[in-house]
């Protein structure tokens, strides 16, 4: 994305927050599961004798079904929001090793990016005067920095912070590439994990030489209005 354009969609983006509430889209994994797909669809032709199961690699449809993905887009612009979600929750190599596809993870967060991308636009074109905001999606990984798997060994870390950085790093240069508007650190439930996302965000800032509007939500677990990780917002 070129720095003018990208400046004139954060600077739409910026008046329309101004003026008022900016509607988001819902969620993606529950609009696929309504198409009730079996494992041929995750895996298309390329995964055709992957040996593992992908069922329910939703990420993947982005290159297997762009078109499931990107009519859930429209779907949801249609319905009024302003802004929606790159169908990337679980892409990050550290989340991908589940599929072995860890090799995968920039194009398949190019690839979904792209998708959203086309979804907004064609939108836009369609309805004079409609502003469409794609926001790349950055998923918690199904690992966390500040707890152990093991309750054996308290200290030991399935993941180290090093590794989210790049692997955020890497996830997010992939949806800048595909032309998104706001980098979303989506469904915190560890916030060492979302500072080392932040802390990614920032590096490719840096060497990008432009910045992106940044979103944060997180994952309340019970009443007490903390995470999974015991933090408070």
């Amino acid at each position: 994305m070129g720095n003018n354009q990208s400046n004139n969609r954060h600077y739409a983006l910026t008046e329309l927050l101004a003026k008022r509430i900016v509607i988001l889209d819902g969620a993606m994994g529950t609009m696929i599961q309504q198409n009730v797909l079996q494992e041929r669809d995750f895996r298309g032709e390329r995964f055709a004798d992957w040996d593992r199961d992908l069922k329910g690699h939703n990420d993947l449809l982005g290159l297997t079904r762009p078109e499931l993905i990107g009519s859930i887009h429209r779907a949801y612009l249609e319905a009024g929001a302003d802004i929606i979600e790159t169908n990337t929750f679980n892409s990050t190599r550290i989340a991908l090793a589940d599929y072995g596809m860890e090799s995968l993870a920039h194009e398949l967060n190019l690839a979904n990016a792209k998708v959203a991308r086309s979804a907004a636009d064609d939108v836009m074109a369609a309805e004079h005067g409609r502003q469409c905001f794609v926001a790349g999606a950055l998923g918690p990984t199904n690992r966390t920095a500040s707890i152990s798997p093991d309750v054996n060994d308290p200290a030991f870390r399935a993941v180290t912070y090093d590794q989210l950085v790049e692997a955020y790093i890497e996830q997010a240069k992939g949806l800048v590439e595909g032309g998104v508007d706001v980098l979303l650190v989506e469904t915190v439930f560890d916030s060492l994990n979302s500072r080392a996302a932040l802390f990614a965000l920032e590096l490719l800032f840096d060497s990008l030489g432009q910045r992106l509007p940044v979103m944060l939500s997180f994952t309340i677990t019970d009443r007490s209005g903390r995470t999974l990780s015991g933090q408070t917002v």
